[in-house]
């Protein structure tokens, strides 16, 4: 299993990296990234002390850890040099926060995040028709996730991926332990998305692709 999409109590996560990681490596991980809120108050902070743990948890836990940032109401004018930014410092990936209608998204940080050189667009909500089609042409993963409140725009943000050939991956959005990934999980979500059980090892090799 990979998730490209988790949090540590670097920010609103509940737990260290390291605690992360070896709960994702007992649950069967192949790859884990930690992706911490940040916005340009925090890059320089948080992305070079998760890159100091990464080979060192990956080698003793026995999977891949990357050390990456989801970029959070940043406003979306800003979003391209953000991605810049935290690309620079040595995020490995760069997830943007999404407009989930869970919760009150700067207009316009959808299409920002498309064309910004990010890697995921996180819980993107009700995305529009031409914002799939972009995430199609520049190749941008758009995530179907588990979390609650976010993943109840799964089915939508799926059926615009395939309508336009937009890449999906499949994440959890982890805060808490409780929100890994597991086979019960990845059922769920594929089910609510209108996604055949097979779908899954397409999201797989979308996130490997992306870890390459």
């Amino acid at each position: 299993m990979i998730d490209l999409h988790t949090h540590s109590l670097f920010s609103d996560g509940a737990l260290l990296p390291s605690e992360l990681v070896y709960r994702a490596a007992v649950r069967g991980y192949s790859a884990i990234a930690i992706t911490d809120h940040g916005d340009f108050s925090n890059f320089d902070f948080v992305i070079p002390r998760i890159r100091r743990l990464t080979a060192q948890l990956g080698k003793h836990y026995g999977l891949v850890v990357l050390a990456g940032i989801e970029i959070t109401y940043v406003p979306p004018a800003l979003i391209r040099s953000a991605v810049a930014k935290c690309r620079k410092l040595g995020a490995s990936i760069v997830v943007v926060h999404g407009e989930t209608p869970a919760e009150t998204v700067p207009p316009g940080t959808n299409a920002a995040a498309i064309i910004s050189g990010a890697d995921i667009l996180a819980h993107p909500g009700f995305l529009s028709d031409n914002d799939a089609m972009t995430a199609a042409n520049k190749k941008i993963c758009l995530e179907i996730t588990t979390r609650g409140g976010h993943n109840k725009t799964n089915r939508h943000v799926a059926e615009r991926a395939k309508k336009y050939g937009a890449k999906l991956v499949l994440d959890t959005d982890t805060h808490e332990p409780e929100n890994l990934l597991d086979r019960k999980k990845i059922r769920q979500a594929l089910r609510m998305s209108g996604l055949a059980e097979d779908y899954y090892a397409i999201m797989q090799e979308n996130a490997r692709r992306i870890m390459r």
